[in-house]
């Protein structure tokens, strides 16, 4: 089940790093992003955590920390797909013949 709770992804992402699934707006590529909002994380991989921690599931965009890119990475909340708490998982394609 796909989860596209925004309150609770923002909570978690405070907590520790997530998994963020979403469509990118300007190509329409899916895009899984490892990032977080936790401020010893963030600060640990060079970055600094300024008012986005009070952001709200209601907005528009959502603002994270990019670990693997090690910058701020934004998204639109209704091109989230999913989300889930960890790295992310790798994607295995099977083949029929």
């Amino acid at each position: 089940m796909m989860n596209t709770d925004t309150n609770a992804l923002l909570e978690k992402a405070k907590e520790g790093d997530i998994t963020v699934v979403f469509q990118k707006i300007n190509d329409g590529d899916v895009r899984i992003m490892h990032s977080t909002l936790n401020p010893a994380l963030a600060e640990l991989s060079g970055g600094s955590i300024p008012e986005v921690l009070e952001q709200r599931g209601e907005n528009d965009n959502i603002a994270l920390w990019c670990i693997d890119k090690q910058g701020w990475r934004s998204f639109r909340v209704n091109t989230l797909i999913d989300w889930y708490v960890g790295k992310p998982v790798p994607i295995v394609e099977t083949f029929t013949s």
